[in-house]
């Protein structure tokens, strides 16, 4: 077994109080592009930056440009968990794994199992009319023609994902801080640690193990006491 997975390892095996903080790039071996990469969202070609499309501005005045989108390259219904989202819904099980915050919106922790699960930008599976508030799930959205509509009262669907410009659930973060600061090892995997707020959430862990998996290097290795350059999938398949 490599040297880091043995480290990896023997810093699991020893805690009951792991906390995980996840990325897109725990999605991206599920089939789902993340924002950043070489082959992510930023690098397509589209009308507009995705950054400006998923943009609370952009839902208002442009909403078809904005679920064509939306639709098209941000739900992916048909995504299934991989060996990262199963092991951590296992260590969950096992009374390991304390907390899982994410900054996905694709369901797929709670898919695999994990039912302690912290969505720091929402969820596609959760849609309300802006009108009445009744509640659609994301076949509903996908599957309708255009932009959704409320099939109650008319009024426009809004997906529950915070979009550009939209403040973070304050409850959430609340959470998400008692969390980190209470766990003995973080595990920060498949993120860059670039998007703020989400990423200064870890000033918060005072724990004994800092752990940071992610396929390239972030601005916050110097403080890890384990980094591994490697994809999550395939590091917690090791395991």
């Amino acid at each position: 077994m490599d040297e880091k997975i043995r480290q990896l390892k023997e810093m699991i095996d020893e805690t009951d109080n792991l906390v995980f903080f996840g990325g897109a790039g725990v999605s991206t071996e599920s089939g789902i592009p993340d924002f950043r990469s070489t082959d992510g969202l930023y690098s397509m070609k589209y009308k507009y930056p995705p950054e400006t499309i998923v943009s609370h501005t952009f839902f208002v005045n442009r909403t078809e440009e904005f679920y064509e989108f939306y639709k098209d390259k941000m739900m992916a219904l048909d995504a299934k968990p991989n060996m990262a989202h199963f092991k951590l819904a296992q260590w969950e099980k096992e009374g390991k794994c304390k907390a899982v915050v994410t900054q996905n919106i694709d369901g797929l922790h709670q898919m695999a199992g994990s039912k302690n699960v912290l969505e720091l930008h929402g969820s596609i599976h959760r849609n309300y009319c802006t009108k009445c508030g009744k509640f659609f799930d994301a076949s509903y959205v996908k599957a309708s023609d255009g932009v959704p509509k409320c099939d109650a009262c008319g009024g426009l669907i809004k997906p529950d994902v915070v979009l550009y410009e939209e403040g973070l659930d304050q409850e959430v973060i609340s959470k998400t801080i008692q969390y980190i600061s209470k766990a003995d090892v973080l595990i920060i995997g498949g993120t860059s640690l670039v998007v703020y707020p989400a990423a200064g959430l870890i000033d918060y862990f005072r724990g004994k193990h800092l752990i940071l998996i992610n396929k390239s290097a972030t601005q916050r290795d110097s403080q890890a006491d384990l980094v591994i350059n490697e994809k999550i999938g395939e590091v917690f398949g090791q395991l």
